[in-house]
């Protein structure tokens, strides 16, 4: 069998793999980001432990830090869920 009988038919599997699922899942959040600042004039993200407003110029606002949680208090286990 070779290499590119097999990349044939992984593209036609009926499954989606976890690589699928994240390049969807980017280009979905790319085009929601283009249509919002079309609309709105600017997007809202998390970036570097802070909420910004991002401008379609480039400039950044910083609004707020993001809490840091106690990571400790939050530990699941499979016991414990």
């Amino acid at each position: 069998m070779s290499i590119r009988s097999t990349s044939m038919r992984s593209k036609r599997s009926p499954y989606l793999t976890k690589r699928m699922v994240i390049r969807a899942a980017k280009s979905g959040v790319r085009e929601a980001a283009k249509e919002t600042m079309a609309v709105m004039g600017y997007v809202i993200i998390a970036e570097n432990g802070w909420i910004v407003r991002k401008y379609p110029n480039g400039d950044s606002e910083p609004i707020e830090p993001i809490p840091q949680m106690d990571r400790d208090k939050y530990i699941f286990t499979r016991q414990s869920l």
